[in-house]
């Protein structure tokens, strides 16, 4: 996957890990745990998927 766009996945599933809860906090969507959970894990996938493609462009930058 090219580094920009692992980036901007990484922004997008961050975002998604965000408003998730804020939804459920303006009950928007109902509260489960299937929703948190998936908040959680967008959030932890988007940084690790950010932070590598940031390295990617950092290491290739460098070079």
């Amino acid at each position: 996957m090219h580094p920009h766009k692992a980036v901007a996945l990484g922004i997008g599933l961050m975002l998604l890990g965000v408003l998730i809860p804020l939804l459920n906090i303006l009950r928007v969507l109902d509260a489960s745990f299937a929703l948190s959970f998936l908040a959680y894990g967008a959030s932890s996938a988007g940084l690790i998927l950010g932070l590598m493609g940031a390295a990617a462009l950092a290491r290739r930058h460098h070079d």
